[in-house]
């Protein structure tokens, strides 16, 4: 239950979901995270482990997924989720009664079935859980088309878009922010997510470099913390960029940041259906990404909703340089963001896993 984008709408949505139809059990490997405590009281939470074991990966491959499922899975329930890939979807699909809907959410492209099948005994077994699940979820079109090239499984594959709480969001992004100094004659760039290589921070610092020597005012706010923050640290000191990079670490409430600044930036390697983004348009903030899965989803095709731009480092530094050049941009997919955020509400997305869980049940 960490910092991560499928760990927040997971909590978004058992919360927001109808509890006199539905008994919600949320249930982690190991008991850890920020998220959990934003857990309504309504929705039950249990660990298996109150710490993380080294080599945890490892050492589930010695059980099979039905010795996991017996050892780890105590109660009866009808429906039962693996809500990330790997070691979850592992876990569940060790389920040997019949009578229980078993449903699997992919949240990110795996590209090959080697990727897929890393947190299985090999591709072959990963086939074989993945078989075992009556529908599998996707939360974007291209996470749907990746999957099922990557392991052509005969189960059904479905869309459910995230859950965000939308009236929430609009609410905490009107909170008041401790940043005197944020320059309104600046063109403020905010990202959001952990800090590691494959969400390309670094990438954007050094296009900030780039603008800062060719005279623009630029300043990038970053929220989040993770791995790579010593080495951006770094390259900020190195290249006299703490007038230009602020690095907020991770925050409760990333809105009120959010909706102080001018274009949400997302350099990421890969995604699934960005969390933090569809955030940004709920807020009315602008996109600028470079193309990953379900990006040309969210922002049409045609650039209709925000910038997408190819997947690297030269045109990410020209999609966002049109923001400083273009007279108007800014303010036209501002309106845009507006508009493309009302088809995220929470009611909507609530309701769609609703139904499909229900459906399931009366099959």
């Amino acid at each position: 239950m960490g910092q991560g984008g499928a760990e927040k709408v997971l909590v978004n949505l058992v919360n927001n979901m109808d509890h006199s139809k539905f008994d919600i059990t949320v249930m982690t490997l190991f008991d850890s995270g920020e998220n959990r405590q934003f857990l309504k009281a309504e929705v039950k939470y249990k660990t298996w482990c109150k710490k993380m074991i080294p080599g945890n990966s490892h050492l589930m491959k010695i059980l099979s997924p039905e010795q996991l499922h017996k050892f780890i899975i105590k109660e009866h329930y009808d429906i039962e989720v693996a809500y990330l890939e790997g070691p979850c979807a592992r876990v569940i699909s060790g389920c040997a009664d019949p009578t229980v809907k078993k449903l699997a959410w992919i949240h990110i492209e795996q590209h090959t079935a080697e990727r897929a099948a890393v947190s299985f005994r090999s591709i072959t077994e990963a086939k074989e859980c993945y078989r075992r699940f009556d529908r599998i979820i996707c939360v974007s079109k291209t996470v749907k088309e990746d999957f099922g090239q990557a392991l052509q499984i005969p189960v059904p594959h479905e869309v459910l878009y995230n859950t965000n709480e939308s009236d929430k969001i609009v609410q905490l992004s009107q909170e008041a922010v401790d940043l005197e100094k944020m320059d309104p004659d600046e063109i403020k760039l905010v990202g959001v997510g952990k800090l590691l290589k494959s969400k390309g921070f670094d990438r954007v610092v050094r296009i900030v470099k780039q603008l800062k020597v060719e005279g623009y005012p630029v300043h990038f706010y970053v929220l989040g913390d993770g791995a790579e923050r010593s080495n951006l640290q770094e390259y900020i000191h190195q290249n006299g960029l703490e007038h230009n990079v602020t690095l907020l670490g991770y925050q409760l409430n990333p809105y009120k940041y959010i909706a102080r600044c001018n274009l949400f930036v997302c350099a990421s390697f890969a995604e699934g259906f960005s969390t933090a983004a569809t955030e940004s348009l709920i807020i009315g903030i602008p996109v600028c990404t470079v193309e990953v899965s379900g990006m040309k989803e969210l922002l049409g095709e045609n650039n209709e909703y925000g910038l997408v731009v190819e997947n690297n480092d030269e045109a990410l530094y020209q999609g966002i340089k049109r923001f400083f050049t273009e007279p108007g941009l800014l303010e036209h997919y501002r309106r845009q963001a507006e508009m493309r955020g009302k088809d995220f509400s929470t009611e909507k997305t609530v309701q769609a896993v609703e139904k499909k869980l229900l459906k399931l049940c009366e099959e």
